[in-house]
């Protein structure tokens, strides 16, 4: 019932230290030498926030596209002379890590000079302009960032320190690992991975033993927009597992950009799009048409707002719609309704409607026959009706 795409390997690329250290010894060099002929030095970052700089690819997802614009951070300038100096301080702090063959977190180089970097977020971003920059994922310059994903199922595997990780308890799960390079000897017969938008949801799927009851899975959460690891964990089990990815996120326009990060990129990360992205991600739910098919109490719905409608106008305009007509249709469905849904809205229906009935049989017949499911209560004959009435126009439920 779903459209499989052919698995794409990543082209994860490795680089010596002596490599790293030349990159950022030319970029030095071409400081000294503006220094020697009495000019002012300036810094050429690759612009990481236009879409002008990124080009398409079904296979790939959003990927910086060579010859891209770039900021010019200049060391005469009073409006760029201090994020001039604070790129040199990581610079140098990166210099060191990578010759002693050491790692720190982003939060370590952030504490190493507060007053001069001033955010957190100032290190976050200037750590990636140097590794777009430099052209090197950001684990080759030996910078870690804590993850904030969490991951339960059937899956074992070993971090690079040697150390098991067991992920397969019911009521717990693990933090996403912060060195998803250095994983090593994954063990799994999970038939399928599911991305959970919300924490909230996730947690109510580990309270409901999940993963135990439908078939061997995987559960991971970014919580919210997810972090780089979360999703280079996402495509590690790709590469890896070959098996289909689903996301379950809430009805509503942040819910489906968070999809989009996973499935397709983002501008800011476009330079390393082809470790992050995992193009064969399906929209599992939930779907703006599951709230008129499964008559979704109008009380648990909510209105879109001005920003919902700003979000989903933006969406609908991004150049890898076009290859998504069913995606399209949903949207467009969600702009005709100006509704939208948190996915614990199905608890409107009843308590369990989530894990009991909406999942597996999204999961095991990809359509809406929901009678091998029935909970024995008083609402099977009301559960029948409506079956009756889904099976009238049973459309794909799981765009690909």
């Amino acid at each position: 019932y779903c459209a499989f795409l052919p698995h794409i390997q990543s082209t994860v690329s490795f680089f010596s230290s002596r490599e790293i250290l030349s990159r950022i010894e030319n970029v030095i060099l071409g400081i000294v030498t503006s220094l020697s002929k009495d000019e002012n030095p300036v810094l050429a970052l690759p612009n990481r926030s236009s879409w002008a700089n990124v080009s398409f690819d079904s296979a790939i997802g959003l990927q910086m596209n060579s010859g891209s614009s770039v900021t010019s951070i200049r060391s005469d300038s009073p409006s760029s002379v201090h994020k001039f100096a604070q790129i040199l301080k990581i610079f140098l702090v990166i210099y060191k890590l990578v010759q002693s063959n050491s790692y720190a977190t982003k939060r370590d180089i952030y504490y190493n000079n507060t007053q001069l970097f001033g955010s957190q977020k100032t290190v976050d971003s200037i750590v990636d302009d140097i590794s777009c920059m430099l052209k090197v994922p950001r684990r080759s310059l030996h910078v870690m960032a804590t993850s904030k994903g969490l991951i339960s199922g059937d899956l074992c595997y070993l971090e690079e320190d040697g150390t098991r990780i067991d992920c397969r308890s019911g009521s717990a799960a693990v933090a996403v690992s912060s060195n998803i390079g250095g994983i090593r000897n994954i063990v799994s017969s999970a038939k399928f991975v599911m991305i959970v938008e919300k924490d909230a949801t996730f947690q109510r799927l580990l309270d409901d033993d999940f993963c135990a009851k439908l078939s061997p899975c995987i559960i991971i959460t970014g919580k919210g927009v997810p972090d780089v690891n979360s999703r280079l964990m996402v495509r590690k089990l790709w590469d890896t597992l070959h098996i289909p990815i689903f996301a379950l996120v809430d009805a509503d326009p942040h819910g489906i950009e968070i999809m989009c990060i996973y499935k397709y990129g983002s501008v800011a990360m476009s330079f390393e799009a082809h470790n992050l992205t995992v193009p064969s991600v399906m929209w599992l739910g939930l779907l703006p048409s599951d709230l008129q098919r499964l008559r979704v109490p109008e009380d648990a719905l909510i209105p879109l707002t001005k920003r919902d409608e700003s979000k989903l106008s933006s969406l609908l305009k991004r150049p890898y719609l076009t290859s998504q007509p069913d995606w399209q249709k949903e949207m467009e469905l969600m702009q005709q309704t100006q509704v939208k849904a948190e996915i614990q809205s199905l608890a409107a229906i009843a308590p369990d409607f989530l894990t009991n009935i909406y999942l597996p049989n999204k999961l095991r017949y990809g359509g809406w026959d929901l009678s091998p499911m029935l909970p024995l209560n008083g609402k099977t004959s009301e559960l029948l009706k409506l079956v009756a009435k889904l099976k009238k126009d049973r459309p794909c439920n799981c765009p690909a």
